[in-house]
C-alpha cells in the first residue's frame, strides 16, 4: 500500500506485546498523568498533555498540531511579545507564514509571535505542560517558521528539578518556510516541561511560529501480566528487550535493567572522575559541559544527562564493577564529565583499553556511546588489537563512525571473540567546528583483563582516519584534502562534480555509482543511530532475495541491518558530496522492498534545509525491482544520502550558531521495516547509476523555448529548490490545454500542458520552478509569448523571472489571483546587452501563496523582435513599454515605506502599499501650470474588432489639473479628459478604441500649478467590445471594472469567471444567462471553500457618484443541496461612512436563474459590494451572478415574470449617512415595519454587516440599525 506523503517520515512504531494491566477507576495519580502512556481507556489521562484521541499503541507519539487548541501550552511572556494560536487565513500579519505545516494550507492552525514594534529587547515563552517520565528514547520533534533578521535567537530549553538544560539554541540563518527540529530529551525521571522562546531586539520584528510538536519514544514500558519470550521482566513488572539490559540506560523506569546479577559483573566507565582502566594518547581530554564552550560542545554528559555530574569525593578511577550509577541529587555537585577528542585527522587520537585475555567461547562485549556534531569530518573508529606474535600487522577495523550525527548521545555495541590476548582501541578526530566524544564505556564480564598487563599500547599507532584509496592520500605538493593525480592537484570541489579532471577517472571514483561489489561500496557510507544500518551483505546471507540484483548469490547489495542504537529506528548512509548536476540527472537503480502496510522506502533530496521526495516504493514486492528517478539539477556541493527510518527531517542538527557546520544537499533513501516482524521484511539496493549528471553536456533539445508540450517538455525542467513541481499532464476532467482546446462531442480532448497544483501532491515549499537552459540571445531584443490559466478562488501568484548568472533576477511578468476558468495569452519582451553574449534563463514561478484553484502554461514561444503592446498592464514588474519623454516625468513606484514624496497609499491592483503604480508630480516645481506630461505605450497591434481600453486613476485632493487619453494611429485622436475632483478611492476610466492598423495611447497630464498634488494610473486593460456603462456588465467579454480583489480580513477568497462549457472541479451552472447557453459567461463563487476560516468573498464595483434614487438589477444562481441552505448572497453599499445591507438571499432556490433587483440612494460617493458569505457550516455549492446592470437615476420597476423566471423584487430605498436623530427613527420605522416588509416579499434578512477598515463602527441594514455599544450602554 503506498502511504500518503504526510506519513511517510513517520517513525517505527514498536512495543512490547502483552496486555497492560488497566485500573478499572481511571483517576489516575498525579505520577501517571502527562507520562505519555495512556493509563485510562480514553486516554484521558493525558488530555491535558497534547493528546487527542483513542489510546494510541505502544510507543506512538504524542503530538500537537494545534488545530484544535493549544495543546496545554502556554505563554509565559512578560511583556508585549507574546505566543499566540493562530492561522495564516485569520491574520492581517504580512511576515508570518502564508500556511501551517499540518495542513499545508491557510486553514491549519499554529501557535506564533507577531512582529512586535518595541524599542526594547524582549523574549516570548511558550511552555508546555508539565511533563512526568522520559524514556531514554524520547526525542521532541517540532517546525518553526522564522524568516532570517526577524529575530535575534531562537531557544528550546528542559526544565528538571532545579535544573535547566539548553536542548538548542541558534542565531540563523534560518530557510524560508518551515523548517524542522529534532532533539533528543534523554532519561527524565519525575516532573519536566519544555519552553520555546524566541528572542527579538529593537531591530529585529520578531516574526516566528511553531507547529506539529511532538514527542515520540517518551512513554516507559507498561506492566505486564508476563513478557515474550526472552525479555526481562523488570521490578516494576514492565519489559525490556534483552539487548537493553546493563547498557547505563534506565529502560525499565525504576532502573531494576541495570541492577540484575550479571550487571555487577560489567565494569562501567563514566569519566567523572578519571578514565578507569583506559589509556589514552595526545588528542584525548577528559571535560565538561559546563562553562563556556564551542557551540558544537555537548550540553549534556550521558551519564546523567545533565550538565552537572556525581560529588567530588569518589575513588581515583571512575570504572567500577555494576551499573551506571544512579542520579544523585544536584546541589553541591561538579559538571558532568565525558571524553572529548581535539585531534586532528593527521594525528588521531587513541584510547586504549587494557590487555584482555582470549575470550574463548564467549563475547567479550563493549557498549560505549559517542557523540557527532558540528562538521562533517569528525570521524570516530574502533579498532581490535590482537596480542600475539601470529597476529595480523595492524589493528582491524571494527566500528567507523564518521560525519555528522547530530546533537544526541549514540549509543553502539561491538561484540568480540577472539583466542588471543586483545586490546580495544578507540581513535577519533575532529573536523573544523566540529567535535567527537565519548561517555560511558561497559564492559561485560568476559572483558578479562591479563594479569598484571601493560597500562599502554606498544608503541606509537597510527591508524588511517579515512578508508581510502592511496591516490587520495595527499602527496607533497598538494593540499591537505586534495586529490594527487600524476601533475594535478583536484581541489575538493571538483570532486565527484561530474566532470572528469583526472587522466584515469580518479576524482569521479567512489562517488555513488557502484554495484557494492567493491569494499568501498561505491563511496557509500553508513551514518545511523538507530535500530537500523545499512551495510553491504552477501545476497546469500540476506533474509530477503537469495540473489543480488545480477542474479547471483554470491554477489553483494546494501541491505538494512539491525543496529545498536538507541534512537529512532532509522539508517542513513551517504555519499561523499556531489555535484553540481544537469537538469537530466537521474538515479538508476535496482531495489527490493518487503514490509507490512506500515512499512516504506522512499528517496529524499535534501538541499540545505529544504526536503523534497522524489520516490517512492509503489508497494511490497517479492523480488528486485528496477526504477530510475529523476534527480534534476542540483547546486554544488549536495551529499547523497540513503536511509531507512521512522522519523522525517534531520537530527537536531544542533547550534546553528556553529560557524564551521555546513547544510549539505543530500539524497536519502527513506525505509520503515520491522525487522523484528513477522514475515521475510526487508529492504536493499544495489546497482546504483548516477547517469546524465554532468551540468556542462548540452543536446539540442536545450535550445528548443519554444514548446507546445504536446511531445515532451522541449528545453524546459522542473527545479527542485522546494518539493512542489509543474507536471506534464494530459488534457481530462477540469483541465484542459490550449493547443488542441477542450474535449468535443464524441472526441476526447488529448493535448498536453503544464500544471500546477499548489495541494496535489501535498507540498509544503514556497513554491514550484519551471526553468530553460542557459540560453544564448539571438537579437538584442526578443519577445516571449505564452498562454497561462489561473483559476480558482484563491489562487497564489504566477511570475516570469529573467535571470543572468552574477546578476540579481530580472522579473518580467507577473499575475496574481483567478483570472476566470480560461486560457490567456500574455508576453514579455526580453532586452539584452547588444555584443555582450551573456546567457541567460527564464524562469515560471507558481507560489504557493493560495491554496485552492490551479495554474496552467500552454505554447509557449520565443521569436526575435520586441513584442505587441500588452493587453493588460498593472505594472507590479514593469513599466510594459510605457515611455514618459526626454523629461521622465511619469515614474513607476510603490509606496511602501510610507513616506514617499507623492502618489496614492496602496496601488490599485494589489490594494497595498507594496504594489506598484505610475504616477506624475504636478506640483509647480515639478510641471508648471500647463504644461504637459506624457506617458505613451509601445505599438499595440491591429484591432479586428472595436475594443474597449479601461485604466484606473488616482487624482490627489488637491486639484492637479486634467488626465487627458488619447489613442490613434498616425494622428492622435482625443478619447477622453478628465478633470475631476480626487480623493481616497482609485476610478475606473474607459475609452473606445477601433484601430484598424498599429496604434498607441497616450496619457498627458496637464498640471494646474497646485502644490502637493499628482496623478497615477494603474490596471490598463484592452477588452474586446464596446466599454460598457459603469456598474453594468453581461461578463462575456470580462469583469467590465468590478474587482474581485480579496479583501483583508475575508480569507483571501475571490469570485472568479468561468463558462458552463469551461471544465471545472467546482460546481457551476450549465449556462448563462445572458445567452441561454454553456457558451456564454459569468462571475460565480464556490462557498464551500470559505470553510471555517474564510469569512466571505466580495465582488465590488468602481466607485459610482451620490444618487437619490437608482436601481441595481441582477441576475443570480444558486446550486446549494436540498437540505443545505447555508450560501448567502448579499448586495451591500460600502462608503466612508460605512456599510449598509441592502438585499440578502439565502440558498433557498436553486438550479435557475433568478431576478433581484433593489433601489439604493446615497449622498455620497459609494460602492456596490456582491457578498457571497456562508450562514452556517460549509455545503457544496456555488453562487453565480450575470447581467448587472446600474441604471443611474431611474427607479425600479416591477417586470413582468418570464417563463422559467422567479421575480424576486424588492425596493429598499435608504441613506447611508445622516445624523444620530434619523438613525434613531429609522430603528423605530424598522421594528414597526418589519412584518409589513416580510409580508411584502422582500428578502432582507437584517444580517449585521462587517464594519470596513477605516470606516465608523455604526452598521446599518435594509430593516434596521445596529447601534455600537457604547451608544446602547449609555442610554
Amino acid at each position: 500500500m503506498r502511504l500518503p506523503r504526510h506519513l511517510l517520515l513517520a517513525l517505527l512504531l514498536a512495543g512490547p506485546p502483552g496486555r497492560a494491566w488497566v485500573p478499572n477507576d481511571c483517576r489516575a495519580p498525579s505520577e501517571a498523568a502527562c507520562n505519555f502512556v495512556c493509563d485510562c481507556p480514553d486516554c484521558s489521562d493525558e488530555a491535558q498533555c497534547g493528546y487527542h484521541g483513542v489510546s494510541p499503541a505502544p510507543g506512538a507519539p504524542f503530538a500537537c498540531d494545534f488545530e484544535r487548541d493549544s495543546c496545554g501550552w502556554r505563554d509565559i511572556s512578560t511583556s508585549g511579545y507574546r505566543w499566540l494560536r493562530d492561522r495564516a487565513g485569520a491574520t492581517l500579519e504580512p511576515l508570518g507564514p502564508r500556511s501551517d505545516h499540518t495542513l499545508g494550507t491557510d486553514l491549519g492552525w499554529y501557535t506564533a509571535v507577531g512582529t512586535h514594534r518595541g524599542k526594547e529587547a524582549s523574549t516570548a515563552a511558550l511552555r508546555s505542560p508539565v511533563l512526568h517520565d522520559a524514556a531514554p528514547t524520547c526525542e521532541l520533534r517540532l517546525w518553526h517558521h522564522t524568516a532570517t533578521g526577524d529575530v535575534a535567537e531562537l531557544r528550546l530549553e528542559l526544565t528538571h528539578r532545579a535544573e535547566t538544560l539548553t536542548l538548542w539554541q541558534s542565531s540563523g540563518p534560518w530557510g524560508p518556510g518551515w523548517q524542522e527540529l529534532v532533539v533528543a530529551t534523554g532519561r527524565i525521571r519525575g516532573d519536566f516541561w519544555v519552553t520555546f522562546s524566541a528572542t527579538r531586539n529593537a531591530t529585529h520584528r520578531g516574526t516566528v511560529a511553531l507547529d506539529d510538536v511532538v514527542f515520540r519514544g517518551c512513554g516507559l514500558p507498561t506492566p505486564q501480566a508476563r513478557c515474550p519470550l526472552g525479555y526481562h521482566h523488570c521490578g516494576n513488572m514492565a519489559c525490556v528487550e534483552p539487548h537493553q539490559l546493563c547498557d547505563g540506560e534506565d529502560n525499565c523506569g525504576d532502573g531494576s535493567d541495570e541492577d540484575t546479577p550479571a550487571c555487577r559483573r560489567h565494569t562501567a566507565t563514566d569519566f567523572e572522575t578519571g578514565l578507569g582502566p583506559w589509556n589514552h594518547s595526545e588528542g584525548w581530554a577528559r571535560n565538561h559541559s559546563a562553562g563556556p564552550r564551542p557551540p558544537a560542545w555537548p550540553r549534556r554528559d550521558h551519564s546523567r544527562n545533565s550538565a552537572q555530574g556525581e560529588a567530588h569525593g569518589g575513588p581515583p578511577g571512575s570504572a567500577h564493577r555494576g551499573p551506571a550509577r544512579p542520579p544523585r541529587p544536584t546541589s553541591g555537585v561538579s559538571p558532568g564529565s565525558f571524553l572529548v577528542s581535539v585531534a586532528e585527522p593527521s594525528a588521531p587520537a587513541v584510547l586504549s583499553s587494557p590487555e584482555f585475555q582470549a575470550s574463548g567461547p564467549h563475547n567479550c562485549s563493549l557498549i560505549f556511546y559517542h557523540y557527532l556534531h558540528g562538521s562533517e569530518g569528525g570521524c570516530l573508529q574502533l579498532f581490535l588489537q590482537i596480542q600475539s606474535p601470529g597476529s595480523p600487522q595492524g589493528p582491524v577495523l571494527l566500528r567507523r563512525r564518521h560525519g555528522e550525527l547530530g546533537a544526541a548521545w549514540v549509543r553502539d555495541r561491538v561484540d568480540i571473540q577472539s583466542e588471543h590476548p586483545f586490546r580495544i582501541l578507540l581513535t577519533g578526530h575532529t573536523g573544523p567546528g566540529g567535535v567527537v566524544s565519548l561517555d560511558d564505556l561497559i564492559l561485560s564480564d568476559h572483558c578479562q583483563p591479563v594479569p598484571e598487563a601493560s597500562g599502554s599500547p606498544p608503541g606509537l599507532w597510527a591508524a588511517a582516519p579515512w578508508r581510502q584509496p592511496s591516490s587520495l592520500r595527499p602527496r607533497d605538493f598538494c593540499e591537505p584534502g586534495h586529490l594527487s593525480c600524476g601533475d594535478l592537484c583536484v581541489p575538493p570541489e571538483q570532486l565527484c562534480d561530474f566532470q572528469q579532471q583526472c587522466e584515469g577517472g580518479e576524482d569521479e571514483q567512489d562517488c555513488g555509482t557502484t554495484d557494492f561489489e567493491p569494499l568501498t561500496g561505491g563511496g557509500w557510507e553508513d551514518a545511523s543511530v538507530g535500530r537500523l544500518q545499512w551495510g553491504r551483505l552477501l545476497a546469500q546471507e540476506s533474509r530477503g532475495p537469495g540473489a543480488g540484483a545480477r542474479r547471483t548469490a554470491a554477489g553483494h547489495f546494501l541491505a538494512l541491518q539491525r543496529a545498536w542504537g538507541q534512537l529512532a529506528a532509522e539508517a542513513r548512509v551517504l555519499t561523499p558530496p556531489l555535484g553540481p548536476s544537469g537538469p537530466r540527472c537521474e538515479l538508476h537503480m535496482a531495489y527490493y522492498f518487503q514490509s507490512h502496510p506500515q512499512g516504506f522506502l522512499a528517496l529524499v533530496v535534501v538541499e540545505d534545509s529544504n526536503r523534497e521526495l522524489v520516490w517512492q516504493a509503489p508497494g511490497s514486492s517479492q523480488g528486485w525491482r528496477m526504477d530510475r528517478v529523476l534527480l534534476g539539477a542540483r547546486r554544488r556541493p549536495f551529499r547523497v544520502r540513503r536511509a531507512a527510518w521512522g522519523g522525517g527531517g534531520h537530527r537536531a542538527s544542533a547550534d546553528s550558531t556553529a560557524p564551521s557546520l555546513v547544510l549539505l544537499t543530500k539524497l536519502e533513501f527513506v525505509g520503515l521495516v520491522d525487522l523484528d516482524g513477522p514475515g521475510r521484511q526487508g529492504a536493499g539496493v544495489d546497482d546504483v547509476t548516477l547517469k546524465d549528471c554532468s551540468p556542462v553536456t548540452a543536446i539540442e533539445k536545450d535550445s528548443e523555448v519554444s514548446c507546445n508540450f504536446e511531445r515532451d517538455t522541449c528545453g524546459w525542467y522542473t527545479g527542485h529548490l522546494t518539493d512542489a513541481h509543474w507536471r506534464r499532464i494530459q488534457s481530462h476532467g477540469p483541465g484542459y490545454d490550449h493547443t488542441t482546446g477542450r474535449a468535443q462531442p464524441g472526441v476526447p480532448a488529448a493535448g498536453y500542458f503544464l500544471f500546477l497544483d499548489p495541494t496535489d501532491p501535498p507540498a509544503r515549499g514556497p513554491g514550484a520552478h519551471l526553468l530553460t537552459q542557459p540560453q544564448v540571445p539571438t537579437a538584442p531584443q526578443e519577445c516571449l509569448s505564452f498562454w497561462y490559466h489561473l483559476h480558482g478562488p484563491q489562487i497564489g501568484t504566477l511570475r516570469l523571472v529573467l535571470r543572468r548568472e552574477g546578476e540579481a533576477d530580472t522579473l518580467l511578468w507577473s499575475r496574481t489571483g483567478t483570472h476566470g476558468n480560461h486560457w490567456h495569452e500574455a508576453w514579455a519582451t526580453l532586452h539584452h546587452q547588444p555584443g555582450s553574449g551573456t546567457k541567460y534563463q527564464l524562469l515560471f514561478e507558481g507560489s504557493r501563496d493560495g491554496y485552492h484553484g490551479t495554474m496552467g502554461l500552454d505554447d509557449v514561444a520565443l521569436r526575435p523582435g520586441p513584442c505587441w503592446a500588452p493587453r493588460r498592464c498593472s505594472f507590479e514588474d514593469s513599466a510594459c513599454g510605457f515611455s514618459s519623454g526626454g523629461q521622465g516625468l511619469w515614474t513607476r513606484q510603490p509606496n511602501a515605506t510610507g513616506h514617499a514624496a507623492w502618489g496614492p497609499r496602496a496601488d490599485h491592483t494589489t490594494g497595498t502599499a507594496q504594489g506598484h503604480y505610475m504616477v506624475v508630480d504636478t506640483s509647480p516645481q515639478a510641471l508648471p501650470p500647463g504644461h504637459v506630461a506624457s506617458l505613451t505605450s509601445e505599438e499595440h497591434q491591429p484591432l479586428a474588432r472595436p475594443a474597449c481600453l479601461t485604466f484606473w486613476y488616482h487624482l490627489s485632493l488637491r486639484n492637479p489639473g486634467a488626465l487627458q487619453v488619447h489613442v490613434g494611429e498616425a494622428e492622435r485622436q482625443q478619447g477622453l479628459s478628465i478633470s475631476a475632483h480626487g480623493g481616497s478611492a482609485w476610478r475606473l476610466g474607459s475609452v473606445d478604441v477601433q484601430a484598424e492598423r498599429a496604434w498607441r495611447v497616450v496619457f498627458e497630464a496637464v498640471a494646474a500649478g497646485v502644490e502637493h498634488s499628482y496623478i497615477a494610473l494603474d490596471d490598463l486593460l484592452l477588452q474586446d467590445g464596446p466599454c460598457p456603462r459603469p456598474a453594468s456588465c453581461d461578463f462575456e467579454a470580462g469583469l467590465c471594472g468590478w474587482s474581485h480583489l480579496a479583501w483583508p480580513g475575508l480569507g483571501g477568497y475571490s469570485w472568479d469567471w468561468s463558462s458552463g462549457a469551461a471544465p471545472s472541479r467546482y460546481p457551476q451552472p450549465l449556462v448563462d444567462h445572458t445567452l441561454g447557453t454553456e457558451t456564454g459567461h459569468f462571475v460565480l463563487f464556490e462557498t464551500h471553500m470559505l470553510g471555517p476560516g474564510g469569512q466571505a468573498a466580495w465582488l465590488h464595483s468602481q466607485p459610482l457618484p451620490a444618487t437619490e434614487a437608482s436601481c441595481l438589477r441582477f441576475w443570480y444562481h444558486m446550486g446549494f443541496p436540498e437540505h443545505f441552505y447555508k450560501g448567502q448572497l448579499r448586495v451591500l453599499l460600502n462608503s466612508a461612512r460605512g456599510q449598509l445591507a441592502v438585499w440578502s438571499m439565502g440558498g433557498r432556490l436553486r438550479h435557475q436563474w433568478l431576478l433581484g433587483q433593489v433601489e439604493v440612494a446615497s449622498a455620497e460617493e459609494f460602492q456596490i459590494v456582491f457578498e457571497a458569505t456562508l450562514s452556517g457550516q460549509p455545503a457544496m455549492g456555488p453562487i453565480a451572478l450575470d447581467d448587472v446592470e446600474y441604471l443611474d437615476g431611474r427607479h425600479c420597476q416591477l417586470p413582468a415574470p418570464g417563463r422559467g423566471d422567479t421575480v424576486v423584487a424588492t425596493s429598499v430605498p435608504a441613506a447611508v449617512g445622516g445624523a444620530l436623530v434619523v438613525l434613531v427613527l429609522l430603528v423605530l420605522l424598522g421594528l414597526a415595519g418589519r412584518r409589513w416588509l416580510q409580508k411584502g416579499g422582500c428578502p432582507s434578512r437584517g444580517e449585521t454587516a462587517a464594519v470596513a477598515p477605516g470606516f465608523d463602527n455604526i452598521v446599518f441594514n435594509a430593516d434596521g440599525v445596529t447601534l455600537p455599544a457604547s451608544l446602547t450602554d449609555s442610554q
